[in-house]
Order: structure tokens, then C-alpha cells, then sequence
């Protein structure tokens, strides 16, 4: 009796859903099918086969779980239950029809059901709660543990597509976590800040609560579900070792063993990595971060090195952060002191007085400075001659510095002396050759052979460097020594350096030269006094007296020079409103030999300007605009009177500070239009500019005049500084130009208001929204050179619209019939369209 009820039931369900079934082409012959069906559901309707007679029945069988059923008589296949993804994804059966008495007449059939997954299971954990262990300045995104979760639903959907993220962390000193976690794979690393901060000194534990979602979390209805993670912090294994000291030259055998790191992780390999770019690196690292020095090291050649040492996984990927690595090459003494010159020379007079500091020997030593090592001593071991004694020279054990003893020498007795010094540090000695030239006192004067050499005539205009006269003086002293090279210099009448003398080493001649530039206007007659001395001072009781001076004079003539302007460059700045016959600027020059000075003006082709011929004073001859040129330049030329060609010049630069002059006008490439008929809600860009200077930024007003018609029809809002909308405010607009008036006024002060006609084009327009053509403005006549292009227009398109007819009575029979095709395929698309 259930069971009847149950089919009755389903039959009811069937007659009321006939229409619909019949739309959706649901029934039909028995034959293989296949079906997809969402899991879940409860009782629903799969599908309906039809009869062929004999058939009067149908019968269903395989893997129907007691759900998937048929009705005998109507051939409706059913689900009285739910579908259950997880249990069974795929349903396959057989059907067959059978006749009234219980024959198959068809079959039996295959019918396939796949059950579609719907997100119905939430993700769970493998573990309820998860430990790691993290060291001390782990890489940031190195991971050092896994989560993992599972999901039963479809793993090929995002039913099962899961998304791990930290939801809380305790506990969190820093704005940002300092762990973190790959949305993807569950990968627990630190972060940036957990790399730095983490220290199991200030915080061991940390417990983190860490979620995962089904739907790839990319919906709110995912499914969520959460484990703890509770993280112990260790101290880091991966520490830079103090700075390693090695003493240079080892006799050890290598390579020998100077330090160890080890890795936070395990099975790493450990590399060196070069800070600096050297020949070679003369350490190495092992795989149990053993670091040796592989030769002997040679401070002298390189006191310090720095590297790292770097770990990395078998794929190459660095693990730790690199370590620093600082070696110091400690000094033995392994150098001998060194002579700085092969031969040091010395120049003593034989007068020099005892105890005189007559030198130095320079030596160094290529150990480290400032240690025994380098520590260097000097011992005079021989002179050769000893005479008139064998200790005339003493050096000071510690600097090298050369003395005499309490005696005087005498070039008679001896005039040269060869020391041999010996230089010693705490292991090794040098000998450094030492060479003394005894040289003639200086008890001779410089002499002039001509005491007076009269005058010289030069003009004024002399190049810098001529020489003008030629000196000679002698002196007995010992040639080629201090004591007898003479040196000339003005000693009177050239307080201003105006010449220098220049002597020639070989001959002591000596050279007068013009060193400034000479001025008859200034100075035309130079009373000049030179002396001759020389660089050794002379002898005590001789004195430098008449015989080494020597006099002369200079006559300077003058030359016809041009004016000569006080300043190279005038700049000045005007404002461009001042008016006409305003005094800009006073230009000055003067004439050298006192000649009236002519102004003139060269370079005016604006004829802004006029200038004052007689005092320089330079007015505006006409209107300045800074808009046509904002930095004015021309040349002012001062002449003198008596002769025009004797001129020079200088540059006046105008510099025009802007005023408000120029209203605003509109700017744009072309006016602006709306496709008709107008939808509402258009609006057009309208843009305005200002040949003014603009400070800082441009601000224009937008308004329109207060007159009915145009408030009426039309509205303007501002964009910014420089834009505004113009937007119709009604629809009901005919298809032509309208002339808008708009009101624009700048920020200029005072500011200026321009009133413009915008003309506004309302239009049909083609696909891509712009005018197929332009509305024909009202009272517009072509002028002649259109009305010509329009006649020819005209022309062409009627010679086009012959030659198409022609083409087309020529053809007329076999267009005929594709006429007519495309006639019926356009009137079968517009029916459908319709």
C-alpha cells in the first residue's frame, strides 16, 4: 500500500511537471545516457523514457543504493533520497522495457549518473594541536615546520581547495607578526621581524592559532576550521666567530685550522663568499664549518681580510643568513730598513757654525708602523776623509737628523765627505750612503755691470709677458751654489707688481717683463730701482751696497682705447605696464683719455627702448608685453665723440615681471557636440588658458549670463582650475548648432572677464559616438574657394552615380537572383530580431 502511495505521488509530481519537461526535452527513448546530479537534494525527478510497443513497462538495476528508482509504467527515473558525493561519486545502472509478460523488448540500456559535489564537508586538521621549534635568527621565510588539513569533498573543486592563514599570535610585542605562514602549503617560516627580533632570552614560547579554508577562503561561506601551534624559540647555533688574529709567515703546516661555525639546520653546505674581489682567498670552509687558512700570510702585501661564510641546501638556496668573517694579520719583523734615496746629498757652507742642523736622512721600514717592528735607529760607522778629524758629523739616533759637531769645515782641508749610516731596527741593518758638498761661503756681492740703463718707451697697450729689457750682474762666489745665483726685484717705484723680473739659472741674466697690464692714465712714467741678492745670506761684516742696484725708467705713451662700461652686464626689471618715457635704467662708461662718451642702442627690434645719447639714461619708447617676450636683451654702445670706430659695448637684460592684461580666453582643438537625440546626463569639457603668467597654479571662473534662455537650456560646473562641465539640461534639443554664451574670469588682480560664444554642435552620430557630419550652421555661405570644392563634389558623385548604373544594367540578370536571396535573408533576420 506505501508503495502505491509512493508511486502515486510520483506520478503526481509527473503530471504537474509535463509542460515543463515537454520544454526542456527531458523524456525520450530508452537508450545509453549519461546524467549529472548535485549531491544532497532529497527526492527529485532525473528523467523520462518513452515506451515503443510491446513495451508496457520498465525495470532499473545496478548500482542504485536503494535511492535511484523507476516508475514501471511511466518510465520516470527518480532519486527517493539524497545523493552523497563522498560515499558514491558515480551511479552506474541498467535499464530495460519489458511487455506485459515480463519480456525485455529493449535493453538493457546504460545509464550513468556523477554525482556533483557540493561543498558540504569542512576541512579538518591531522592534528589538534601542532609544536615546532625555531632557532634564533632564522632566515626570514625559511619554513621550520608544516600544518596540514584535508578536506572530503571534491579535491578537482574549490570545495577542496584549501587556504591556511594565522589568525592569532600570542603573544605579539610588535606591530607586525613575527611569524608567518604560506597560504598554500602551510609552511611556517619567520618573518622579516621574527628574523631580527626573535631572542628566546626576552620570549621563548609563542602559541599561534592558525586557520584553514575550504573555497580557496575566496567566499564568506567557506567552511573554517583552526589548530594551535605552539613554538619554542632556541638560542641561534649560527653565530660570526670574534675576529681571528694569524701572525704573518707561519711556519705551520697547512692548512691549519683558525675557526668553526655551525648551522641552525642540518645537512647544509657551507661555502666562503668574497666581500672584496681578490686574486685568491686563502681560506676554506669544510662541510662541519671548519674555516682554515690554506698558506702563509704576508701582512706586508694584505693586513686584513673579511669574507662570509654562507650555507646553502642541495638546491643552491641560501639557508642562513651569511656570516662575517674578520681576519687581522698580525706583524713579525720581517723586513729590513730601507735607504729612501740611494745617495743622500747635502749642501753645508764651510762657515756653518757648530752644532748646526745640516740635514736629514730619510729610511723606513715596511712592517707595521708604530711597533717595535719598525722602530728604526741610526749610528754614523765611518767618514771618509777623517780629516781634520774623524768626528766632524753627528746623527741623532732616533729621527736621522745630521749635525755638526763643535767644528767649522774648511773647503780647503776637504770638500766633500762620505758617511756610511747605519740604519737598524730590532733585527736587521741597512747601510745608507751619505754624501757632504763643503760649499764657498757667501762673502761676494752681486755686481751690475751697467748701473744705469736709462728708459725704455713702451706703449700702453703691451702684451702681458713682453720682455722689455734685459739685466746682467755677476758674482764671484763659487758658480752654480747659493751663494752666487742673484735674484732681481723691483726695489722701488712698482708698488703694484706691475713688472717681474725672471732669472736665467745658467747666465744669472735677467729678464724685465710686463706682469699687469700697463695704463698711460694712470701711471705713464715708472722711476724703477733693482737689486741683486742672493738666496745664501751673506757672511757676517759683508753687506749688499750700491754696486748690486741699478736704475731705469719707463716711459709709457699713450693709445687711443675705447669707453669702458663700469659694469659688463645691466639687469633690471620692469613691469610691463609702465608707461611710455619711463626711466628704466643709467648706463655709465667713461673714455681713458677723457673723451666725451655717445650712447646708442643695437639689438632693439621690438623698439621697446630709447636711450640717452649724452648721459646713458635709457627710457620705453613704446608699450612693453611680457607675453610677447618676457627677458628683453639688447646691447648698449658707448663711442666716443671725436672718433665713432673707438667703441665697446655691454648687455642690458630686461627682465618684465607680469600684470594682469590678457582676459582668458577658451582653449580647446574643437568645440564641443552631443549625439541627438540626447538620452540625458551628457556633459562636455570646456577648457580655458591665460597668456598672463600664472602663479602658482591657473584658476578660472565658469558662469553663464543671467539671461532665461540660456539658464534655461543650458548649466556649467566646475571641474578644477582650469575645466568645467557644460552639461544641456533637458533632452528636448533639435539637431543643429547653438551659439552658448560663457562668462570666464582669471584670478588676476584685478581680475579680467571675457564673455565668449561657444558654439555647441547637437548631432547624429556614428557607432564609435561622433558626428557623421556637421549640422549646417544657420546663415552660413561657402566662399568661393568651397563653393568650388562643392561643384566639384558634386560632380564626382554624379560621374560615380552613372558609372554604377551602367555597371549595374550590365549585370542586371545575374544580380537579379542575389538580390532576392539577400532580400529573403534579411527580411528572415529582421523577424527574428523583431
Amino acid at each position: 500500500m506505501l508503495k502505491l502511495c509512493g508511486v502515486q505521488f510520483l506520478l503526481v509530481i509527473h503530471s504537474a511537471m509535463c509542460q515543463y519537461l515537454g520544454d526542456l526535452h527531458v523524456t525520450g527513448p530508452l537508450k545509453d545516457m549519461n546524467f549529472s546530479v548535485p549531491e544532497g537534494g532529497g527526492v527529485r525527478f532525473i528523467y523520462q523514457f518513452t515506451s515503443e510497443v510491446p513495451a508496457v513497462s520498465f525495470r532499473v538495476t545496478g548500482e542504485t543504493d536503494g535511492i535511484i528508482d523507476i516508475v514501471p509504467r511511466t518510465g520516470i527515473l527518480y532519486l527517493n533520497g539524497s545523493l552523497d558525493w563522498e560515499t558514491r561519486p558515480v551511479h552506474r545502472l541498467q535499464v530495460e522495457s519489458l511487455d506485459q509478460k515480463g519480456n525485455i523488448v529493449k535493453g538493457p540500456y546504460t545509464v550513468t549518473i556523477y554525482v556533483e559535489d557540493i561543498n558540504d564537508n569542512p576541512p579538518q586538521f591531522d592534528q589538534i594541536k601542532y609544536t615546532g621549534v625555531v632557532r634564533q635568527n632564522s632566515r626570514p621565510g625559511k619554513p621550520f615546520m608544516y600544518v596540514h588539513a584535508t578536506d572530503r569533498d571534491d579535491p578537482t573543486t574549490p570545495h577542496a581547495q584549501l587556504t591556511y592563514s594565522i589568525l592569532h599570535h600570542f603573544p605579539n610585542p610588535y606591530a607586525e607578526m613575527l611569524f608567518q605562514i604560506n597560504n598554500v602549503t602551510g609552511a611556517i617560516s619567520p618573518s622579516k621581524m621574527g628574523s631580527h627580533y626573535l631572542d628566546p632570552q626576552k620570549q621563548d614560547t609563542f602559541t599561534l592559532v592558525v586557520t584553514v579554508k575550504d573555497m580557496a577562503g575566496m567566499t564568506m561561506n567557506a567552511f573554517t576550521s583552526s589548530a594551535d601551534v605552539i613554538i619554542t624559540v632556541k638560542e641561534s647555533l649560527w653565530k660570526a666567530p670574534p675576529i681571528i688574529h694569524i701572525q704573518e709567515n707561519s711556519t705551520q703546516v697547512h692548512p691549519v685550522n683558525i675557526s668553526q661555525v655551525q648551522s641552525n639546520e642540518p645537512d647544509v653546505i657551507y661555502d666562503l663568499f668574497e666581500r672584496e674581489k681578490l686574486r685568491r682567498l686563502p681560506f676554506s670552509v669544510d662541510q662541519n664549518g671548519v674555516i682554515y687558512v690554506t698558506e702563509p700570510l704576508d701582512r706586508e702585501e694584505k693586513d686584513t681580510y673579511d669574507f662570509f661564510v654562507v650555507t646553502k641546501d642541495k638546491q643552491g638556496e641560501l639557508v642562513d643568513k651569511p656570516l662575517h668573517v674578520s681576519v687581522i694579520v698580525e706583524d713579525i719583523n720581517d723586513n729590513p730598513p730601507v735607504c729612501q734615496q740611494p745617495l743622500t746629498v747635502i749642501e753645508v757652507q764651510e762657515n756653518e757654525g757648530g752644532g748646526s742642523n745640516i740635514g736629514t736622512l730619510l729610511a723606513t721600514d715596511m712592517d707595521e708602523e708604530n711597533t717595535l717592528n719598525s722602530r728604526l735607529q741610526f749610528k754614523i760607522a765611518s767618514q771618509v776623509p777623517d780629516a781634520p778629524a774623524s768626528n766632524l758629523f753627528f746623527i741623532q739616533q732616533d729621527t736621522g737628523v745630521l749635525h755638526l759637531t763643535s767644528r767649522s769645515l774648511n773647503k780647503r782641508i776637504a770638500s766633500n765627505y762620505s758617511l756610511k749610516v747605519l740604519v737598524t731596527d730590532a733585527v736587521f741593518q741597512t747601510i745608507c750612503d751619505v754624501q757632504i758638498h763643503v760649499i764657498d761661503i757667501n762673502d761676494q756681492i752681486p755686481i751690475f755691470e751697467i748701473s744705469d740703463y736709462h728708459h725704455v718707451n713702451v706703449a700702453e697697450n703691451i702684451p702681458v709677458g713682453t720682455v722689455i729689457l734685459e739685466i746682467q750682474a755677476t758674482d764671484r762666489d763659487e758658480p752654480a751654489t747659493g751663494s752666487s745665483y742673484i735674484i732681481y726685484q723691483m726695489k722701488e717705484g712698482d708698488p703694484n707688481n706691475t713688472f717681474i723680473i725672471e732669472t736665467d739659472p745658467e747666465t744669472n741674466r735677467g729678464f724685465v717683463k710686463i706682469n699687469k697690464a700697463l695704463d698711460f692714465e694712470a701711471a705713464p712714467v715708472y722711476n724703477l730701482v733693482i737689486n741683486a741678492t742672493n738666496p745664501e745670506p751673506l757672511v757676517p761684516g759683508v753687506q749688499y751696497n750700491s754696486s748690486s742696484l741699478a736704475i731705469f725708467k719707463v716711459f709709457v705713451s699713450n693709445v687711443d682705447e675705447p669707453p669702458v662700461f663700469h659694469k659688463t652686464v645691466y639687469n633690471k626689471e620692469v613691469s610691463e605696464d609702465v608707461p611710455v618715457n619711463t626711466l628704466i635704467i643709467t648706463v655709465e662708461a667713461y673714455d681713458p683719455e677723457g673723451d666725451t662718451v655717445r650712447y646708442s642702442l643695437e639689438g632693439d627690434v621690438r623698439k621697446w627702448l630709447r636711450i640717452d645719447s649724452t648721459t646713458g639714461q635709457v627710457y620705453t619708447a613704446s608699450t612693453l608685453d611680457r607675453e610677447q617676450q618676457e627677458m628683453y636683451t639688447v646691447e648698449v654702445v658707448a663711442s666716443e665723440l671725436s672718433n665713432a670706430a673707438q667703441k665697446s659695448k655691454t648687455t642690458l637684460i630686461l627682465h618684465l615681471s607680469d600684470v594682469n592684461d590678457n582676459p582668458p580666453h577658451l582653449a580647446m582643438d574643437y568645440p564641443p557636440f552631443f549625439c541627438h537625440p540626447l538620452s540625458g546626463g551628457e556633459r562636455a569639457f570646456i577648457q580655458a588658458a591665460d597668456a598672463d603668467e600664472q602663479w602658482y597654479y591657473p584658476k578660472f571662473t565658469f558662469s553663464l549670463p543671467d539671461d532665461m534662455n540660456t539658464r534655461n537650456n543650458w548649466e556649467i560646473s566646475k571641474v578644477n582650475g582650469t575645466h568645467a562641465y557644460l552639461s544641456p539640461k533637458h533632452v528636448d534639443f533639435e539637431e543643429k548648432v547653438y551659439n552658448v554664451p560663457v562668462i570666464i574670469n582669471d584670478n588676476g588682480k584685478p581680475p579680467l572677464e571675457m564673455k565668449v560664444n561657444l558654439e555647441v554642435n547637437i548631432c547624429k552620430c556614428s557607432s564609435e559616438k561622433s558626428c557623421f557630419i556637421e549640422v549646417q550652421r544657420q546663415h552660413f555661405w561657402p566662399s568661393p574657394g568651397q563653393a568650388i570644392g562643392i561643384l566639384i563634389g558634386v560632380l564626382l558623385v554624379i560621374g560615380l552615380i552613372l558609372g554604377t548604373v551602367f555597371f549595374r544594367m550590365k549585370h542586371k540578370q545575374k544580380n537579379e537572383k542575389k538580390r532576392h536571396q539577400k532580400d529573403v535573408r534579411d527580411k528572415s533576420e529582421l523577424n527574428r530580431l523583431a
